[in-house]
């Protein structure tokens, strides 16, 4: 019986490709007995209950071949149908062309651009590899109700992109117990056979990297991957890679094993001979018979006993080891308990003039001891970022700790080596894990190595955090490689991102407590590497960071508006001081994160920027690409509209016209434009 689900399923993706005209078949069809086995027999789902916790994960990081594991889903009773996968690619339907999670029940995570599935699988397994340690320590993922197995299906295409080279590496150096790449070696892309591109021992670099390596030459015959992925989850200590060697589309016999397989409609006369071979009915289109489903959909109640022995299973250990327990609802939960909120207030009371990654780091240290839900690091720059937590542990294999960073399977503090791109897929992955809330440091500049990543956080709504420091020109002697430019608004265009300077040390305590209280998606703390001041007195902010835009200093009637964020509030503070002495009332304006001041009420915004004051002026040491929408046509920007220069921060801000000078200039030029546009509305003369 399971070889006839296997011949009726493995054309399913040719008959919606052929019906679509476009679209991915030929690597579903040749990976259908593979992953028939694995849903079937070794992966530890339940269909019924999809987020079960016990479960283990399956990353498609192939998203193209999203129909091998839509096919599966069908097979496994997952809530698709055959008219679900008739209408796959289409606007609205269950079956999008590539996956996306939280769209289709099953789909663990949104894949298509290659490698971001291996790098999320690693942060899944090191995710279930901290989880083990802080509530079953010495514990295998054999034995451990809360270890789970990663299956990734990765193509040639993942293994190519830079981005699964890193992953992989940091895989292997902390050694991830649980983690199987199964690799679909079917040696074809786009343009063809991939000796073109793709020459080397991949096998002998994933040994290089620590990974043990398992090759499964027939991937039609069941034993033979049933004893490869049996070998494979006996793997201890180590992460696997199993090579799948196909023939992409196959049994098609003329397209079969070509980049024509690829994509597109294989052709009616293609898919009729593939049936005949297979010994099916060449005329009948997406069919599978009722008995073969039925046994197919046996695995639901394979699935709910597992789930069921689970529960019974994590109800004794709650017994048995009440600490455990209590630090596992901790996880779950993901809030802030009363001594960190406490801790935080003090923070607030006590302000410092410091550079806001200090602050940041204040934020960090305060916090992490009372949550362990919060973990994360850098990529080799935790001090300079401010996230080396005094007293912390490091996240690193068992053994494998130094007299600097002493730690384990257990630690907070995760050393991602110089991997910013890798660094961005592992955060997602351990986000996906659903017990953490991960953090990843980086200069700001090299925010650009992590864009896809960060892209797809966005999209998945992911809560994971991005600490970026050294945030403007003001770097300084690093020069202009150093220094971010069009970096802020870059992320600002990420939809469901907020990007958030905060302008000193309380800002700095006020939007790390709302990013840490709330964990509807992704959010950047972009912060300074110079000293700054404490730019207000403590009546003067209120809750306006966390809203994303207030009035940090005011006076009745503004005649003009500046509007600054980070290091750039104070030069608007100094400018207003020298304006109100040429007779001009200022009101200025912090605007930490426009992506929450957004979200506030109409009455709000127009509270803090009241539309009868044209009168603007933005200042931001970054481009201004996008500060029209708050001054008008009619207001100024203050900017940065080149690169920066190799100098000390504050000469290098100078040169590049970010000054207080430049800001009172740019208000005295909105302002006397407003008074000869209005000649007759009572204007003020200014001198």
């Amino acid at each position: 019986m399971d070889d006839a689900v296997v011949r009726h399923a493995r054309v399913l993706p040719l008959d919606v490709v052929q019906a679509k005209g476009n679209g991915h078949a030929g690597t579903a069809v040749s990976l259908t007995p593979a992953l028939y086995v694995l849903f079937q027999e070794f992966l530890r789902h339940d269909p019924a209950d999809p987020d079960w916790m016990g479960r283990d994960r399956f990353v498609l990081s192939a998203g193209h071949a999203s129909l091998a594991l839509y096919v599966q889903l069908y097979l496994s009773g997952y809530g698709l149908e055959i008219d679900d996968l008739q209408a796959a690619r289409t606007f609205g339907s269950a079956t999008p062309g590539h996956p996306e999670r939280g769209h289709t029940a099953g789909v663990e995570t949104s894949t298509g651009p290659l490698g971001q599935g291996v790098g999320n699988a690693v942060g899944l397994a090191m995710e279930a590899q901290r989880i083990r340690a802080l509530v079953e320590p010495g514990t295998s993922c054999e034995e451990s109700l809360f270890a789970r197995r990663v299956w990734c299906l990765a193509s040639d295409g993942d293994l190519q992109e830079g981005i699964s080279h890193e992953a992989s590496s940091l895989a292997g150096t902390l050694g991830l117990e649980g983690l199987i790449v199964i690799w679909d070696d079917n040696q074809i892309s786009i343009e063809g056979d991939t000796r073109i591109t793709f020459s080397e021992d991949v096998l002998a670099r994933y040994r290089a990297y620590g990974w043990s390596v398992i090759e499964i030459t027939d991937a039609e015959d069941p034993i033979v991957i049933r004893e490869a992925y049996r070998r494979a989850a006996d793997v201890r200590h180590s992460p696997v890679l199993v090579r799948l060697r196909t023939r992409i589309g196959h049994p098609m016999p003329s397209v079969g094993g070509t980049a024509a397989a690829h994509s597109g409609a294989p052709g009616e006369a293609e898919i009729r001979a593939t049936k005949l071979a297979l010994g099916l009915d060449p005329e009948a289109a997406f069919a599978m018979p009722d008995e073969a489903l039925a046994h197919a959909r046996e695995v639901m109640q394979r699935g709910a006993a597992a789930h069921r022995a689970w529960v019974a299973a994590r109800a004794a250990w709650q017994e048995r080891e009440p600490a455990a327990a209590a630090m596992l609802e901790r996880l779950v939960e993901g809030s802030l308990d009363t001594v960190a909120r406490d801790g935080l207030e003090k923070l607030r009371a006590t302000p410092k003039a410091a550079a806001t990654r200090i602050a940041s780091s204040a934020v960090l240290n305060a916090v992490s001891p009372h949550a362990p839900w919060l973990w994360g690091g850098s990529a080799d720059l935790a001090e300079s970022n401010g996230v080396s937590i005094t007293g912390a542990r490091s996240f690193v294999r068992a053994g494998y700790d130094s007299e600097q960073w002493p730690g384990g399977p257990d630690g907070t503090l995760v050393h991602f080596g110089i991997r910013e791109h890798a660094m961005g897929a592992i955060l997602n992955g351990m986000a996906l894990g659903g017990l953490s809330r991960p953090f990843g440091a980086t200069f700001f500049v090299f925010s650009d190595y992590m864009r896809p990543s960060v892209r797809l956080a966005a999209l998945m709504r992911l809560p994971v955090i991005y600490v970026w420091s050294h945030d403007s020109i003001a770097v300084g002697e690093d020069g202009p490689t150093h220094q971010p430019v069009e970096h802020l608004w870059a992320h600002r265009g990420i939809p469901g991102l907020d990007v958030i300077r905060p302008a000193d040390w309380v800002e700095t305590v006020d939007v790390w407590t709302r990013v840490l209280q709330n964990s509807d998606g992704p959010a950047a703390i972009v912060l300074s590497r110079q000293n700054l001041p404490v730019v207000a007195d403590g009546t003067s902010y209120g809750d306006g960071a966390a809203r994303g835009a207030y009035v940090i200093a005011d006076q009745e009637a503004a005649d003009v508006l500046l509007i600054a964020t980070g290091s750039e509030v104070s030069l608007a503070l100094q400018a207003r001081d020298l304006l109100q002495e040429e007779g001009l009332s200022v009101r200025v304006v912090s605007a930490p994160c426009l992506e929450w001041f957004e979200k506030e009420s109409t009455a709000y915004q127009e509270s803090v920027l009241p539309p009868s004051v044209r009168a603007r002026v933005s200042v931001e040491a970054g481009n201004g690409v996008g500060w029209h929408r708050y001054v008008g046509l009619e207001g100024e920007i203050v900017s940065v509209e080149d690169f920066g220069s190799s100098g000390a921060g504050d000469l290098v801000m100078a040169a590049h016209q970010v000054t207080v000078q430049a800001v009172v200039d740019a208000a005295l030029r909105v302002s006397r434009r407003q008074i000869r546009q209005s000649p007759t509305e009572g204007a003020r003369s200014h001198g």
